[in-house]
């Protein structure tokens, strides 16, 4: 075992026995979706969230990427604040109202349907900067676009949090793709990635955290056009 290496399974597996949660529904989500394959946020990535919602304290968080609903009840019982979801799958969108109206959390969470790049370009024109949180939990090759979308919706001193961003290794080298089967994917994960630590207006840092997570400090100029040219 490479002792310089501290994400080896030893110690992955004692951070997760730390995990604990004291919403007895949304472990019970966590439970189904776990023994149903449905892919929410990693326990140690949630813990995080959970840290730099109490350390910002935002009043509007965006969510990219819905799912069945469990990271944004995460957010709306962890905070005063209002959340929007952004879910292209009709089925999931039903399955997440459902979890959502269970857990109480209807009043501070709206979720919208349809392609998050379509959406997230209707919303900026009558929600300019409207929020002070931003997560990005969707298709791994949008992610450029789900961020340069973003940006006009961002209040100046936002936080861009994105999940899942070294793709169970495979960002970082090839030989964790042992099938070649994510090569573009791959591409364009490496790619935003170093898009995102170029930009002179984000304060950006990469954690080892969950399956990876880049939380992104935005210093917005008081003029966006421009910004996202190469």
């Amino acid at each position: 075992m490479n002792m310089s290496n501290i994400t080896n399974d030893i110690i992955t597996s004692y951070i997760k026995s730390l995990y604990s949660c004291d919403n007895p529904q949304l472990n019970e989500l966590r439970a189904f979706a776990e023994e149903k394959k449905v892919p929410v946020i990693l326990k140690d990535t949630e813990g995080l969230l959970l840290s730099l919602l109490k350390i910002k304290t935002p009043c509007n968080i965006l969510e990219i990427g819905t799912a069945i609903g469990y990271s944004a009840c995460c957010f709306a019982g962890a905070c005063d604040c209002r959340v929007v979801t952004i879910e292209s799958e009709p089925e999931c969108c039903d399955i997440a109202l459902s979890n959502i109206k269970a857990l109480g959390f209807q009043d501070k969470i709206e979720v919208r349907h349809g392609d998050a790049r379509e959406v997230l370009g209707k919303m900026a024109e009558r929600e300019k900067n409207s929020f002070d949180l931003v997560f990005i939990d969707a298709g791994k090759s949008h992610y450029r676009e789900f961020w340069d979308l973003s940006l006009p919706l961002c209040t100046n001193g936002a936080l861009i949090v994105c999940d899942n961003i070294l793709m169970r290794g495979m960002t970082a080298s090839d030989e964790y793709d042992i099938k070649r089967k994510y090569k573009t994917s791959i591409r364009k994960m490496r790619e935003f990635i170093k898009y995102i630590n170029s930009l002179d207006y984000a304060d950006t840092c990469v954690l080892p955290v969950g399956d990876g997570v880049s939380v992104s400090i935005i210093d917005l100029p008081d003029d966006l056009d421009g910004i996202n040219g190469e």
